[in-house]
C-alpha cells in the first residue's frame, strides 16, 4: 500500500494507519526537528542514551554483542572487531568525530528507540526518520543471515498508533551505505504529543547489525519554492564587503493558495524571525556590508499556528555571502640601475590591475618590465580581485630608477710641479678617485690635484649599486728649470776653461750664459771661457711653461808673476823697491823673506805695498837675500833670492 499524503493545513478528519513496507520519506518542505538525535560528536567512545531511550545495553566497547550498542565515531580496522561488518569511518555526514549508534541486535526482535515528542500542532503533518546502514557486509550476507527490517511507529501517549510504516529487509551492500527511511502522518485535531518508536522486526543472533543516525522528527509540508528576484531565481547572491545592495526574496507554496509565511534569517547565531515579515516576499538590505554569511528563510503554515515552531515548515535557505576584500600585503619600494628588470608581485586576490608611469592598466602579475629608465620611476598602483570581482583597495610602492650614467671627465692636462688644477667627473651619485696622492679629496666630483709628478687618475662613477663606470686622466707634471753652473774656476791670464754649466727640468728651451765676453759659444752648456781678468758668468736655463732658473760661476784670472831679483833701495826714484807686477791681485797671499842666515826679516798677507829693503822699519845692508811667496791659490809657492844694492 502506498502512503497517503495529507496536505498541510488541511483538517484531519479520520485517522490512516497504514503498515507499509519500504518507509516513506516526506518529499515536500520540512521544519526544524522536535527531535534531533545526531548521538553528538567528539573523541574516543560517547556516552549512553538517557534511561528509557533503548532497550539494548550500551557497551562502551566498539565490539557490542547480542542486544548491545555503543556510541562511536569509527568502526574501521583496531576498532572493528568482528570480520562480517563493514569498515564504517564517518557518520553519515562524512564528519569523522561524528558518533553514531551501532547496534549489534537482540536475538528476539525489540524496540531499541523510542522518544517523545511535544508541543505539536493539531492537522499537522510530521516526518519521523532516521539514516540506517546495514552493518553486515555483501560477503557475509545469504542464507541464514538475518537482514535489518526497521518499523517505524507513531503513538499517541496512551499507546494509540497513529501511524506505522517499515524499511523492510534492508540489504547488505559492497561498501558502506547510508539511506534514510521513516514514516509521515497528519495529527489528529486533539493530539499535541506523540511516541516515535524504532523496533527491528528482524531477529537476532546471526547478523541484524546496523547504525542508526539522525534520528529526527519534524513537521513535513508542501514544497516552498523561494528565490531571489522570484520564486525561481537564485537560491544564492554575493556582495563586496563594503557594497549597497537591496534583494528581492520571493517565496510560494505549492499546492497551497492561502498559506501564513513568517521570514527568518540567520547571521551565524541561529535562526530568528524578522518582524513584520509575514509576506511572501521580503526585501534585504545591504548598506556598507560586512563580511559574513547572511542567510534568510520563509516558514509556512497555517495562519493559527505559524508562530509555533513546532507546527510550520521552511524554504530552503537563500543565502547572501559578503565576501570580505582581499587585502594585498604592502609592497615594498624598490631602486632599480637603468636598464635592469624590475618585478612587482602582488598576492591576496585571484587577478589583479597594475598601473604604473607609462604603464596602461594591465592585468599581468608578477608585473615585470625590462630595461627600465628613468621615465618607469614613480608610483605604481596595484588591485586584487578574488573569484567574485571583489577589488582590494589600491595598494602603492613607490619605484625609483637611478640615472644612467653619462660618466664625464676633463682632458689630459698639464701643470707645473707646484701648481694645482681641478679635476672634473660628472654623470653619477658617487665618485671615487684612485690614488688619492695630490686630491684634496678623493670622493668628490671636482677634487684639486697637486701631484708632484706625473699622474694618472681613476674614477669609479657610481649611481648607488648599479654597475659602476670607471674613467681615467692623465695629469702631466713638468719639473721646473734648474740652472747649474757648476764651480767656481781659476785659470792664470791667457789660459781658457771650459765651464761646466747642466741644467735639469722639463721643456727647456734655451739656455745662455751672460755676460757672453770670452766666451767661445754662450748658447751651450759647457762654452770655453778665455777672460783676461776674473768675472762671473750667470746661467739662465728657460722652460716653455715653467719659468726660469739662474746660477753663477766664478772664474778667477790669476795675473803672470814677474819677480825682479834686484832693487836698489837709495831713494834715487829709480828701482827703489821690490816691485812684483801682479801679486796686489793675489790678496791672501803670503811673502816671507830671509836673510842668509835664515832670519825672517820681512812678512805681508797681500802685497798692497812692495817691499822697500828694510825690517822694522831699519835698513838692511846690501846681499842677497831668500823669498817664499805663496798665492794661496793652490799652486806652487814661489821662492828664489832677491839682492838688495846699496
Amino acid at each position: 500500500m502506498r502512503p497517503v499524503i495529507l496536505k498541510l493545513f488541511l483538517p484531519i478528519v479520520c485517522i490512516v494507519i497504514a503498515l507499509q513496507t519500504h518507509a516513506q520519506t516526506c518529499t515536500g518542505s520540512l521544519g526544524d526537528p522536535v527531535i534531533n538525535q545526531d548521538f553528538g560528536s567528539g573523541t574516543g567512545q560517547g556516552s549512553a542514551l538517557a534511561a528509557g531511550i533503548t532497550t539494548l545495553t550500551y557497551t562502551n566497547s566498539n565490539c557490542p554483542q547480542d542486544g548491545q550498542y555503543t556510541i562511536s565515531n569509527n568502526l574501521s580496522g583496531a576498532n572493528n572487531c568482528h570480520v562480517t561488518w563493514q569498515n564504517v569511518v564517518t557518520d553519515h555526514t562524512g564528519n569523522p568525530n561524528g558518533y553514531m549508534m551501532i547496534i549489534n541486535a537482540s536475538a528476539q526482535p525489540s524496540i531499541f528507540f523510542t522518544q517523545t515528542a511535544n508541543n505539536l500542532c493539531p492537522n499537522t503533518t510530521y516526518e519521523f526518520s532516521s539514516y540506517i546502514l546495514n552493518l553486515i557486509t555483501l560477503a557475509a550476507s545469504g542464507p541464514g543471515v538475518s537482514e535489518p527490517n526497521i518499523v517505524f511507529s507513531i503513538e499517541t501517549a496512551s499507546g494509540q498508533v497513529l501511524a506505522t510504516d517499515n524499511t523492510g529487509v534492508i540489504p547488505s551492500t559492497s561498501n558502506p551505505q547510508w539511506n534514510k527511511y521513516g514514516v509521515f502522518f497528519t495529527t489528529p485535531a486533539n493530539v499535541t504529543d506523540v511516541v516515535v518508536k524504532m523496533t527491528n522486526v528482524a531477529p537476532g543472533g546471526n547478523g541484524n547489525d546496523l547504525i542508526l543516525d539522525d534520528i529526527t522528527f519534524r513537521a513535513c509540508g508542501p514544497i516552498i519554492a523561494s528565490g531571489f528576484a522570484s520564486v525561481s531565481g537564485s537560491a544564492s547572491q554575493q556582495l563586496c564587503e563594503g557594497s549597497t545592495a537591496n534583494y528581492s526574496l520571493k517565496a510560494g507554496v505549492i499546492g497551497n493558495n492561502n498559506p501564513a509565511y513568517q521570514w527568518q534569517t540567520n547571521n551565524g547565531n541561529g535562526w530568528t524571525d524578522l518582524s513584520g515579515e509575514t509576506a511572501n516576499s521580503y526585501n534585504a538590505f545591504f548598506i556598507n556590508a560586512i563580511p559574513g554569511v547572511y542567510q534568510y528563510r520563509v516558514a509556512v503554515g497555517n495562519s493559527s499556528n505559524i508562530s509555533s515552531v513546532n507546527c510550520r515548515v521552511y524554504s530552503q535557505p537563500l543565502t547572501v555571502t559578503v565576501t570580505a576584500l582581499p587585502v594585498v600585503p604592502p609592497i615594498p619600494p624598490q631602486t632599480l640601475c637603468y636598464g635592469s628588470t624590475l618585478q612587482l608581485t602582488a598576492s591576496g586576490g585571484t587577478s589583479y590591475i597594475w598601473s604604473g608611469p607609462n604603464l596602461p592598466p594591465t592585468s599581468v602579475n608578477p608585473l615585470v618590465i625590462n630595461n627600465v629608465s628613468a621615465a618607469n620611476s614613480g608610483t605604481y598602483n596595484v588591485q586584487a580581485f578574488d573569484a567574485n570581482n571583489c577589488a582590494s583597495a589600491p595598494v602603492q610602492t613607490i619605484i625609483t630608477v637611478t640615472p644612467q650614467i653619462t660618466a664625464a671627465i676633463r682632458k689630459d692636462t698639464t701643470i707645473c710641479a707646484g701648481e694645482s688644477v681641478q679635476l672634473n667627473a660628472s654623470g653619477g651619485l658617487y665618485y671615487e678617485w684612485i690614488p688619492g696622492t695630490g686630491l684634496n679629496n678623493s670622493t668628490v666630483p671636482n677634487p684639486v690635484a697637486a701631484p708632484s709628478v706625473t699622474t694618472t687618475y681613476h674614477v669609479t662613477i657610481s649611481n648607488g649599486g648599479c654597475v659602476d663606470t670607471t674613467k681615467s686622466v692623465t695629469i702631466t707634471v713638468n719639473q721646473p728649470p734648474v740652472a747649474n753652473a757648476g764651480s767656481d774656476l781659476t785659470i792664470f791670464e791667457g789660459q781658457a776653461v771650459r765651464l761646466n754649466g747642466s741644467d735639469s727640468g722639463d721643456k727647456i728651451i734655451s739656455t745662455t750664459w751672460t755676460p757672453a765676453t770670452a766666451l767661445n759659444d754662450p748658447g751651450i752648456l759647457t762654452p770655453i771661457a778665455s777672460p783676461r781678468d776674473s768675472i762671473t758668468y750667470t746661467l739662465t736655463v728657460v722652460s716653455q711653461n715653467c719659468g726660469i732658473a739662474i746660477s753663477k760661476v766664478f772664474v778667477a784670472v790669476f795675473k803672470k808673476i814677474t819677480i825682479p831679483n834686484t832693487f836698489s833701495p837709495n831713494n834715487d826714484g829709480i828701482n827703489d823697491i821690490w816691485d812684483i807686477k801682479a801679486l796686489v791681485t793675489y790678496p791672501a797671499c803670503s811673502v816671507v823673506i830671509y836673510n842668509r842666515y835664515g832670519q825672517k826679516v820681512y812678512q805681508s798677507t797681500g802685497y798692497p805695498k812692495p817691499w822697500d829693503g828694510t825690517s822694522n822699519n831699519s835698513p838692511l845692508p846690501g846681499g842677497t837675500y831668500y823669498y817664499i811667496i805663496d798665492l794661496k791659490n793652490n799652486t806652487p809657492k814661489l821662492a828664489g833670492w832677491v839682492v838688495i844694492v846699496r
